[in-house]
C-alpha cells in the first residue's frame, strides 16, 4: 500500500502512465483538458477535423473519450468512431435539462441503443461549472472517480 503522505508530498510513483485522453473538437474546455490532462499524467490527444489529427485514433481499454462540443455536424461520425473501439469510457458535454443531440446523430448512423447507451452525458462531477476551466476540472474529477471506483458523482438531478 502506498504511503498517503508519500503521495502528498511527491514520493510516490503517479499511476497515471496508463491514462489516454482524448479531447474532441478544439474548444476552450479541450484546451484546459488537454493542459491539466497532462498534469495527472495522461497521454493527451487532440482530435478535431481542422485540425492536425482529423480522425478518432487506435483506441483501447485505457481511453477516455470527451466531446467538448455538441454541436458540430461531424459529432455523429467521430463518436461512432470511438464506439467502434474497447474506449474505457466515452462522454459528451452538455446541460442536462436539454436532450443529447448524440443520440439522434447516433440513431440516423444506424448505431444500436446499447452502442448509445455507453456515451455519457452529463459530464464531471456536479461541482456548479461554469468557465471552461472549471468544467476541466469537473469532468477531470469525475473521470478519476470514476477510474478509482468512487462515488465522485457523474449524477445529476434533472429540474
Amino acid at each position: 500500500m502506498t504511503d498517503p503522505c508519500a503521495v502528498a508530498h511527491g514520493g510516490a510513483a503517479s499511476s497515471a502512465a496508463d491514462r489516454v485522453l482524448v479531447a474532441v473538437f478544439d474548444s476552450p474546455v479541450a484546451a484546459y483538458l488537454l493542459r491539466y490532462a497532462e498534469d495527472l499524467g495522461y497521454e493527451t490527444v487532440l482530435v478535431d477535423p481542422a485540425g492536425e489529427t482529423t480522425a478518432i485514433p487506435a483506441l483501447d481499454e485505457r481511453a477516455d473519450v470527451v466531446v467538448t462540443d455538441h454541436h458540430r455536424p461531424e459529432l455523429g461520425e467521430l463518436l461512432r468512431a470511438a464506439l467502434a473501439q474497447p474506449a474505457r469510457w466515452i462522454g459528451v458535454l452538455g446541460n442536462p435539462r436539454h436532450p443529447g443531440p448524440h443520440v439522434e446523430a447516433l440513431r440516423a448512423l444506424g448505431v444500436p441503443d446499447e452502442g448509445i447507451a455507453r456515451v455519457h452525458r452529463p459530464v464531471g462531477l456536479n461541482i456548479g461549472s461554469r468557465t471552461p476551466p472549471e468544467i476541466a476540472i469537473a469532468t477531470l474529477a469525475g473521470l478519476l472517480a470514476n477510474r478509482n471506483g468512487r462515488p465522485g458523482g457523474f449524477d445529476f438531478p434533472v429540474h
